[in-house]
């Protein structure tokens, strides 16, 4: 499973809820530089697949490696701060500030954190904020959220605050970026610039995705490769055309063999 380009490895993954295995045995390998798709029927164990490789609680056994280096005991923190970054379902913003202001908060060590840099550091404070607004700005008018920049994060629609989410892991130094559904509760049309400024970031800026969705013209037109679950095992990776006439993975959504369904 290793090798050069590989950014993570799940290796023997096993996260158990008292006799429940939510996670049972999974390993699988995704390279730096692609979107791979993690596809499967509810209850198949993505959530707590991405959960455990961002940190979120330690898996029963097994272990998980990125960039080489085993992250397995490391926090949620010390993953973010490694460039390993996820998008929530629902999106985690914060309400009340306005969208700008969501995205300038997420940097971490700003200099203006700290109350004894705001008394004897004013300029230097002054200078950081001043980088991080340039920034947020500039995030907003490549996810074409420029005319919402000074609405309050609440107020905005589904697909503008999954385009906000994906704005905030770009404000943060994420390589690899998991996120959680993104066309969850996104009109067609906002969907459609989502995949776009995706696959801009994968294609012209180097970062590497792991997307869950149900959406499979979404993970058609953007993933390879495909990894797709059932009952907290991965039944197979390839490409999507492999994936999606596989029987295991006809079964498993269908819930009955090719034959019956035939």
């Amino acid at each position: 499973m290793s090798g050069q380009d590989t950014m993570l490895e799940v290796e023997d993954l096993v996260m158990t809820y008292g006799g429940f295995r939510a996670v049972d045995g999974c390993s699988f390998a995704v390279r730096e530089g692609t979107i791979t798709g993690l596809i499967g029927p509810n209850g198949a164990g993505k959530t707590t697949m991405f959960n455990l490789v961002a940190g979120a609680f330690p898996p029963t056994s097994g272990r998980i490696r990125y960039l080489g280096r085993d992250v397995t005991d490391l926090s949620t923190d010390k993953r973010f701060h490694l460039g390993l970054v996820r998008t929530f379902q629902i999106p985690h913003e914060f309400h009340r500030l306005t969208a700008l202001e969501n995205l300038m908060m997420v940097p971490p060590r700003q200099s203006g954190e700290g109350l004894l840099a705001n008394w004897l550091s004013p300029g230097r404070v002054r200078a950081d904020e001043e980088r991080v607004r340039a920034r947020a700005v500039e995030t907003l008018a490549f996810l074409e959220l420029s005319h919402v920049a000074d609405e309050r994060a609440g107020n905005l629609s589904g697909g503008q605050k999954k385009l906000l989410e994906l704005g905030r892991t770009m404000m943060t130094d994420a390589k690899l970026v998991l996120l959680d559904e993104p066309a969850a509760g996104v009109n067609r049309t906002l969907l459609r610039k989502l995949e776009e400024k995706i696959a801009i970031l994968n294609r012209e800026r180097g970062y590497t995705f792991v997307l869950i969705e149900h959406d499979m013209e979404m993970i058609e037109k953007l993933c390879d490769p495909v990894i797709c679950m059932a009952e907290g095992r991965v039944l197979i990776q390839g490409d999507f055309a492999a994936v999606r006439s596989d029987p295991r993975v006809l079964e498993a959504y269908l819930g009955e063999t090719v034959g019956d369904a035939a």
